[in-house]
């Protein structure tokens, strides 16, 4: 993939990287009275270059309200966005800019080669063709109709619209939804390509295991608050203890009596703790069920972090 160089005018820099867009203390309400809705709070969000951003959160956190924002799509009640410097809706900024969302509007009856054509024509350097069909994996879909593609052959598509004009800065809402499991891989290598370039890269995904491997940089929102912001180390280490997995007969309920317990769970034959210290799990599991397999015991995953994140959210609610 080609690198764009970054045009750095009036932009606020940060650490050396240059900050792309930003939202300073934005609120987004809807509807009046009792019926007002607010989705995002007095939100602080900076997109940096050459980093890859992780805005995770539960179902209605105000992800996608932070990413409107951003993109100009919707406005703030209050507080400010800025993209490049400038107002997300002012066309200027809005070339620099490639965005993947989750409403698409993209004709049925159009053929995949027109649609990246359609779409490199808004921008005034934009990638050869050949470049976007290699990097969102649409070779031998060139001349299919978009709505004769499958799910995730769309999101594929989608995908190379994104990034059809070469921009500095691309968001991703939910990119690999629907996806293969190779397809999904493929897509997370052209994103780290994106983000070594100099671009800045926003994701959002319910893929935990995604944003550990691909962030440099997680924002963890809920209730249209931001309550936790680091590296994916720096989140995981929010979380005290160890977790401890085995195949095991014991059950949740019983785990959950155990001293030192936080959470318990089951997957098939496996039982997964979050422990403030390992020993004593380990001692009264083994105690129970002497023939445990597979024992580990780990640091606590980035799913585990963002449920408890999470959960204190809403137990201090």
């Amino acid at each position: 993939m080609t690198t764009t160089k970054l045009r750095h005018q009036d932009l606020p820099t940060t650490q050396d990287t240059t900050v792309l867009a930003e939202l300073v203390g934005a609120s987004k309400q809807y509807g009046q009275g009792a019926a007002t809705v607010r989705a995002v709070c007095g939100l602080d969000l900076q997109v940096r270059s050459g980093e890859l951003l992780a805005i995770l959160g539960p179902n209605g956190a105000g992800k996608s309200t932070a990413i409107g924002m951003l993109t100009g799509l919707t406005t703030p009640s209050s507080g400010m966005a800025r993209l490049f410097g400038r107002d997300p809706r002012d066309l200027r900024a809005r070339r620099r800019l490639g965005a993947m969302l989750q409403a698409s509007g993209v004709p049925d009856t159009l053929r995949v080669r027109e649609l990246l054509a359609g779409f490199r024509a808004y921008y005034p350097d934009p990638l050869p063709i050949a470049q976007v069909i290699s990097a969102a994996g649409l070779e031998g879909l060139e001349d299919r109709m978009f709505g004769e593609l499958s799910g995730g052959q769309q999101r594929r598509v989608l995908f190379g619209i994104t990034l059809a004009g070469d921009p500095d800065l691309l968001m991703f809402d939910e990119p690999t939804t629907g996806l293969d499991a190779e397809s999904r891989r493929g897509l997370w290598t052209t994103l780290r390509e994106l983000a070594r370039s100099g671009r800045g890269v926003v994701l959002t995904t319910h893929y935990l295991e995604e944003a550990d491997a691909l962030a440099d940089r997680i924002v963890v929102i809920d209730r249209g608050v931001a309550i936790a912001e680091g590296t994916p180390a720096e989140i995981k280490a929010r979380v005290p203890g160890r977790r401890v997995r085995a195949q095991t007969t014991v059950s949740v309920t019983e785990a959950d009596r155990w001293p030192g317990v936080t959470r318990a769970s089951r997957e098939g034959p496996w039982l997964d703790l979050l422990v403030v210290s390992a020993e004593p799990a380990l001692r009264a599991l083994l105690h129970l069920d002497p023939r445990a397999a597979d024992v580990t015991v780990t640091e606590p995953s980035l799913e585990e972090a963002f449920l408890t994140l999470t959960s204190d959210m809403e137990a201090a609610s």
